[in-house]
């Protein structure tokens, strides 16, 4: 096997994995068809293996490349955090931290954190990544991360915030056309707004709700900001974070039978205490989502008039 294998090698290879084809992967590197094809024919010969066969929907990975990708994509975020380190050296708090959250987190809780934080710090660079995977800060995919479960790798700093809160929501206009159901069992005779794949916050909300499943819900979604879109459009009854529900002065229903906490977490690997442009963000991080759960607390004090009958709570993991 060939030592000392170019960066660039790897770097194809990950990019013909994701786009199916050389022509592809060549769009997304910015390099020819031909140097595409080189790069992996030379990793090929490097590793006596054959890493994609020919088909007619493209190239198509061996069994042998899938085993290998974990490794070249963990190269690739060493990479990425390395370039990221060597830009951020200077005075002050400057340079590329990468932050990663939920959904929901990321498009309706951190931007106003974050436009705090570059007022602060305006050379500072924030790239915000939006999934509900969870991003491995001990791979350095990302500097920094807001997860809703505890970590439990050593080699990590963990701030825990508090709880997130989530309840049942309508807007206004369906609770005026349909009423507010007074019990669990009257959900079933509202549109009810919920996952089309089952997850692991889906199977642990059934427990408490056993109408909450997919065959009761008159609308699926994936996506939580396509949940949270069509709850603000009136369509139905669905999960909503509290403090969200209060900001768009959504109607709460069953507060007493239905609430779901999640424990916040920003986490960053241990190795960034050092870095300036990484604590700073990790601290406005904290602070910014210790206000934003504040406010759902102010929610939990003001609960509506009508309730429900018999309280279930229930406490759960997930990303919403």
């Amino acid at each position: 096997m060939a030592e000392n294998l170019s960066w660039e090698l790897y770097r194809t290879f990950l990019a013909v994995l994701t786009e199916g084809s050389l022509s592809g992967a060549a769009r997304a590197l910015g390099i020819t068809q031909p140097t595409a094809g080189r790069h992996i024919m030379a990793l090929e010969a490097a590793f006596g293996l054959t890493l994609f066969t020919r088909s007619q929907s493209g190239l198509l990975p061996t069994q042998e490349a899938l085993a290998l990708r974990g490794y070249a994509a963990a190269l690739r975020s060493t990479a990425a955090a390395l370039e990221r380190a060597a830009a951020s050296h200077g005075p002050g708090v400057t340079g590329v931290v990468r932050v990663s959250a939920s959904d929901v987190i990321g498009v309706e809780v951190l931007p106003p954190i974050i436009a705090g934080l570059r007022r602060a710090h305006p050379g500072l660079v924030v790239e915000l990544v939006t999934t509900n995977r969870v991003q491995d800060v001990l791979q350095r995919e990302v500097d920094i991360a807001v997860r809703m479960a505890q970590p439990s790798q050593d080699a990590l700093v963990a701030r825990r915030i508090g709880d997130v809160e989530l309840g049942l929501y309508a807007q206004a206009g369906y609770v005026e056309r349909h009423g507010v159901p007074a019990t669990l069992p009257e959900l079933a005779r509202h549109t009810l707004i919920g996952f089309d794949q089952l997850t692991p916050f889906l199977r642990e909300a059934g427990k408490a709700l056993p109408v909450w499943k997919r065959e009761a819900f008159a609308l699926r979604a994936d996506s939580d900001l396509a949940q949270l879109a069509l709850l603000r459009a009136g369509c139905g009854i669905g999960f909503c974070q509290t403090a969200i529900a209060r900001r768009d002065a959504l109607v709460r229903i069953l507060p007493k039978a239905v609430s779901v906490k999640f424990a916040t977490w920003v986490v960053m690997h241990e190795d960034l205490r050092g870095s300036l442009r990484c604590t700073a963000t990790f601290d406005a991080l904290a602070q910014g989502l210790r206000s934003y759960i504040a406010d759902a607390q102010a929610v939990r004090a003001s609960p509506p008039k009508r309730s429900a009958r018999k309280s279930t709570n229930t406490r759960s993991r997930g990303s919403m």
